[in-house]
């Protein structure tokens, strides 16, 4: 009864059948998470040069962003030059404050076309977001005023970068 096959060797056969289809979907499997891993891995890869690249551009980004007000500073910076050997020259009062005034004005006109605006403060009501007491006068209960601007205040695009320092009276 061996020769045809004993009931024991079909199930040895059937076992090593088992087996060996086990063994091929464990091959299949473990072949399947190295493409997994590997895709994995070079997305982590492309990531990271995503990332990199795009620190790397807002840096540059940034860095650049000044360049419009630089340029327009170093105009003004060029009226300066000139104001001084002007004055070293000729020293007359009179013609270097007005070249001064020009530069001021030339400056401040610069400065507004980058969004910086000058907080009004004088005679307003006091505004703890606008303004900073420096000095206050006068013990009244009433309103405090803004009476003196000891510092100017600005604002950027709308933004206070600097409360203006004022004195402020009470009646």
């Amino acid at each position: 009864m061996e020769a045809g096959g004993t009931p024991g060797t079909r199930a040895e056969e059937g076992t090593t059948a088992e087996q060996a289809a086990m063994q091929a979907e464990l091959e299949e499997a473990r072949r399947q998470a190295a493409e997994y891993r590997d895709h994995l891995q070079r997305l982590q890869a492309e990531f990271e040069n995503y990332r990199k690249r795009v620190l790397k551009e807002q840096t540059r980004a940034v860095e650049r962003a000044a360049e419009p007000l630089i340029r327009r500073l170093l105009e003004v910076l060029d009226e300066f030059e000139l104001a001084l050997m002007a004055a070293e020259d000729r020293p007359d009062f009179d013609r270097f404050l007005h070249g001064v005034e020009l530069v001021y004005a030339k400056l401040v006109e610069a400065l507004k076309a980058e969004g910086l605006e000058r907080i009004e403060a004088l005679g307003k009501r006091f505004d703890p977001a606008e303004h900073e007491a420096l000095m206050q006068v006068g013990e009244g209960d009433g309103e405090p005023v803004v009476v003196d601007v000891l510092r100017q205040g600005y604002k950027l695009r709308g933004q206070v970068i600097r409360p203006a320092g004022v004195k402020v009276a009470r009646s």
